[in-house]
């Protein structure tokens, strides 16, 4: 098990970790097998989705403070209750398969940590498992 680190420099961000859970895997030396991806903060999330155009990631940002707004009289006395409530709903793991050594990932498509409750210094967790069926 590997941990990613990460600083984000604003509110809310999604940050493209797909080549660092690569390394990951590269360095388990697994050629078939299952990698986890698990970000243990409640403030924070992790998502698989387009890669390639970065305005995806402002549209999904866009849209999510949309439904789940910053202020809207929640109890939570941290100030942050937006925050666990994103996390909640779009959850913290994220489990990809692994064959010929490398992440198996569409074409188009990246793994991202979600910030919601920042700027702040992040880890996120890997965990590459080999399949050892023959």
């Amino acid at each position: 098990m590997e941990r990613i680190e990460i600083s984000t420099s604003r509110k809310t961000c999604l940050v493209d970790i797909t080549r660092d859970v690569e390394r990951v895997v590269k360095g388990g030396g697994v050629e078939k097998g299952i990698c986890f991806v698990f970000v243990p903060h409640t403030t924070a999330a992790i998502i698989i989705n387009e890669n390639a155009d970065p305005s995806v990631g402002e549209d999904i940002l866009m849209e999510i403070n949309k439904i789940v707004p910053f202020s809207n009289n929640y109890s939570h006395l941290e100030g942050n209750a937006a925050a666990h409530i994103k996390s909640s709903i779009i959850g913290q793991s994220a489990t990809l398969f692994i064959e010929n050594g490398r992440l198996v990932l569409g074409r188009w498509q990246g793994i991202y940590f979600c910030e919601f409750d920042g700027p702040r210094r992040r880890g996120v967790w890997v965990k590459v498992i080999e399949d050892l069926r023959k």
